[in-house]
């Protein structure tokens, strides 16, 4: 597992320019799935063939926050948009790059007081001397994302875009372990949904499941002086109750907490005060579909170095191959 999550963070995938990161998930599903496609979004939908019972979803975003040139000056400074939440404290002496390779250093202009740091007042260096130089690396529309290699801490490891590409990577794992299904079982790769869970609404339009299920990265409450919450690392597979966006399916919760208890599989239950995934586009499509969500704890969201557990990891894995394998009943 360690050696797909290296593979599927370190790959570009910025929303709305996916298709490298998209070309990697391909290779790693393609051996444990009966159908693939990808539809005008940019989703990789896959499907894993059962014994004609239920349709089910799995669905995790594999799209990544970035930024956007929106201008070059006569010195060869490139001023960017965000794409997604990017937050400029974070951002400020990042290192980011471009599909193409160039790298660049993000600055900031003078400030005399630290309040006053906003996007508008940072830039990338690519180390251009001017907007000529600068124009043959980046073009006005060129996206880019943070550059951080995967770190393993043992236990625990440390990458750009485990939001959500370590939910990518639990459902090529569980594609991998499903044998026994008595379900269809389409997994949607989806783009866009750092940019408003775009990809993920036409993808549920398109497959019509009985049962949808999204998997993401939730935030953590056990760092020093953290906003109170009751999901930790460690804590096991994180059942969502609750976010910004969506109140998951009373029945389907309840049926995952069951299962979980079972198998004996380890959770936690989730209660995100802010933030939301592509479980509220499933939801909500057409007449409304059953949805439900497992997360994966991580800690420092929307960062170059985002943490995850391998345990936590595994726990969501389990859970979700076990509810592919039961009746979903509930």
């Amino acid at each position: 597992m360690k050696d797909l999550i290296k593979k599927v963070t370190e790959a570009f995938g910025p929303s709305g320019a996916e298709d490298s990161v998209r070309e990697v998930i391909r290779k790693e599903v393609e051996p444990y799935v009966d159908e693939i496609s990808v539809d005008a979004l940019g989703n990789l939908i896959a499907l894993k063939k059962g014994k004609g019972g239920k349709k089910v979803l799995l669905d995790a975003h594999m799209d990544e926050i970035g930024l956007m040139v929106t201008h070059i000056d006569d010195k060869g400074f490139v001023r960017f948009g965000n794409i997604g939440g990017v937050v400029p404290i974070v951002a400020l002496g990042q290192r980011v790059y471009f599909e193409n390779g160039t790298m660049g250093v993000i600055g900031s202009e003078r400030l005399d007081d630290p309040k006053d740091l906003k996007l508008e007042k940072l830039f990338i260096d690519i180390g251009a001397k001017n907007k000529e130089e600068a124009a043959k690396k980046v073009n006005v529309g060129d996206s880019c994302a943070f550059f951080q290699p995967f770190a393993d801490l043992g236990d625990r490891v440390v990458a750009k875009a485990m939001d959500a590409r370590v939910a990518c990577a639990v459902i090529i794992e569980v594609l991998r372990r499903l044998e026994n299904s008595p379900h269809d079982v389409y997994a949607v790769f989806a783009a866009q949904e750092e940019v408003g869970l775009r990809g993920a609404r036409a993808a549920a339009y398109g497959i019509t499941p009985d049962v949808g299920i999204a998997f993401d990265v939730t935030r953590t409450g056990d760092t020093p002086k953290a906003r109170p919450m009751e999901v930790s690392l460690g804590g096991g597979a994180a059942i969502k109750v609750k976010d910004s966006s969506v109140i998951t399916h009373p029945g389907l919760r309840n049926y995952m907490v069951k299962i979980a208890k079972e198998k004996g599989i380890k959770y936690q239950m989730e209660v995100l005060e802010a933030g939301g995934t592509d479980t509220s586009a499933i939801q909500l499509t057409k007449a409304g579909i059953p949805a439900g969500c497992i997360s994966i704890p991580c800690r420092y969201i929307h960062s170059p170095c985002e943490m995850v557990d391998m345990e936590d990891v595994e726990a969501c894995v389990l859970l979700a191959k076990a509810l592919c394998e039961s009746p979903l009943e509930f």
